[in-house]
């Protein structure tokens, strides 16, 4: 007995999406990658502000436990760092490092401050006095 060779059916053609059908996919995907982008990125000035607003509190005790120990506060940041030549100074009390903002701009040191003895300010994402949002300066008396 012979079998029958058999030949195989040709699928049919299968029809392949239009330029237009890849133009609109494209556009959606941009649009969710930019949706994404945006809220990731706003995300991190919102943490960069708070993690200011900590530094700059965080800092102000370590001048306050300078003055505890010292008698004074110190003329600028610096000498929580080095002293100074102060007496009875019992330091360091803080990194050089923890000394600027998390834009890398240096922790103003005002005294005397608006609200009491001294004040510290970040001047926020534009890293210039003023500005509204992010860019706002921060400040803890």
């Amino acid at each position: 007995m012979q079998k029958a060779l058999r030949i195989p059916r040709q699928p049919r053609a299968q029809r392949g999406m239009s330029l237009i059908e890849i133009m609109i996919v494209i556009v959606l995907i941009g649009g969710v990658l930019a949706l994404v982008a945006s809220r990731v990125m706003g995300g991190q000035d919102r943490a960069n502000v708070r993690l200011a607003e900590s530094q700059l509190t965080i800092l102000a005790e370590k001048i306050d436990a300078y003055r505890l120990d010292t008698g004074r506060l110190p003329d600028s940041l610096d000498q929580l760092v080095n002293g100074g030549g102060q007496p009875n100074w019992l330091g360091p009390y803080a990194k050089a490092e923890e000394l600027k903002d998390p834009w890398n701009t240096p922790i103003e040191f005002r005294r005397p401050g608006s609200n009491g003895p001294f004040e510290l300010v970040s001047l926020g994402a534009d890293q210039a006095a003023g500005g509204e949002s992010v860019n706002a300066d921060i400040r803890k008396p």
